[in-house]
């Protein structure tokens, strides 16, 4: 019952994703920033060409070969999971993780580039031009979930 609900929820992070991109395609002009939370997030349009922090922009096709295979790779390991009890955090760590995959990839794919639009006004100028979206938020909290799994079996 976990492994289906995690299935739900990787779908529905990448539905709210994919939603949230096109909003944000359809309202905001490429560098125009809206102030969120009374300024403690930005919101902008960026199109990332690359993988984090535009790695390898100029290899898209290689970006997006690589991200559908590790995608089809935690999808078989996640398919996996439903032969076995096996941890909960662990299923929904490859939930969140694959939710957020999907969503990119899809980007990389269908778009040729990842839509970011959210961003933290810090004063390090370095930290302060990376641009997210939810599925990396999502990838990041799935990734630490993995984790703390693999350790808590360890």
């Amino acid at each position: 019952m976990v492994t289906v609900l995690c299935a739900i929820l990787a779908a529905g992070i990448f539905v709210l994703d994919l939603l949230l991109k096109n909003r944000i395609e359809s309202k905001l002009e490429e560098g125009e920033i809206r102030l969120l939370c009374d300024g403690r997030l930005l919101l902008k349009r960026y199109h990332n060409k690359g993988a984090f922090l535009d790695l390898g922009e100029k290899k898209q096709g290689m970006i997006a070969g690589l991200s559908l295979l590790l995608t089809l790779f935690m999808t078989a390991v996640f398919l996996a999971t439903f032969t076995f009890r096996g941890s909960a955090a662990l299923k929904v760590g490859l939930g969140f993780l694959l939710g957020g995959a999907y969503s990119n990839t899809y980007d990389r794919l269908v778009r040729k580039y990842v839509v970011d639009y959210v961003s933290f006004p810090v004063k390090n100028p370095r930290i302060s031009r990376i641009v997210f979206n939810i599925s990396d938020f999502c990838i990041l909290i799935g990734a630490l979930l993995i984790t703390v799994a693999h350790i808590r079996n360890s």
